[in-house]
C-alpha cells in the first residue's frame, strides 16, 4: 500500500503522456517525458518497489503521474485508452504554471474544454475515481528515484 496517494487530477496527466506516446517502457525501468517535452523522468522498478525522479515522488513523496502512467500501461491499474486520447496534447506543465499548481483548477479548466457531453464528463469523473481506488489498493511502494540520470 501507499503512504501518501496523489492527487487525483494526476490522472488527467498520466493519460496525457499515454495519449501522446510519452513512454518509453524498457525491462525494468522507462523515460516519461513531460507534457512540453523539456524534461524526462526515469521511473525504475524492481518487484513491488517503484522509484521516480519526477517532482511529485521526488519531493513531495506521493506517486507522481509518471509512475502512474507506467503502472497503467504495465496494467497495473485500470486504462480507459478512449478516455485517455481525450486528454491528448494538453500542456500540463503550462496550465499547473498558470493556475499555481492548482491541480484541480487546472483539470477543471481542461475538463471544461473537452468537446464531450456533460453525462460524458461525468463517466470521466467516475472512471477517475475508479483509477483512484486501484492505486490506494495497489501492493507497491513508491520511493524517490535517483535525481541524477537514469541508473
Amino acid at each position: 500500500m501507499l503512504n501518501k496517494l496523489p492527487p487525483i487530477e494526476k490522472i488527467y496527466e498520466a493519460y496525457s503522456a499515454i495519449a501522446d506516446n510519452r513512454i518509453i517502457l524498457y525491462e525494468d525501468y522507462a523515460i516519461v517525458h513531460s507534457s512540453n517535452r523539456s524534461k524526462e523522468y526515469t521511473v525504475s522498478w524492481e518487484g513491488n518497489v517503484y522509484r521516480s525522479n519526477d517532482n511529485a515522488t521526488y519531493w513531495q513523496g506521493y506517486t507522481g503521474y509518471p509512475v502512474i502512467a507506467v503502472l497503467m500501461k504495465q496494467e497495473k491499474l485500470p486504462l480507459d485508452l478512449r478516455l485517455a486520447f481525450l486528454f491528448a496534447g494538453i500542456n500540463w506543465t503550462e496550465l499547473n504554471a498558470k493556475f499555481k499548481r492548482d491541480y484541480a483548477k487546472a483539470a477543471t479548466a481542461v475538463l471544461d474544454s473537452l468537446p464531450c457531453s456533460n453525462d460524458e464528463k461525468e463517466q470521466i469523473k467516475i472512471e477517475l475515481h475508479r483509477v483512484h481506488e486501484s492505486i490506494k489498493l495497489l501492493d507497491i511502494e513508491v520511493k524517490r528515484g535517483n535525481n541524477g540520470k537514469y541508473r
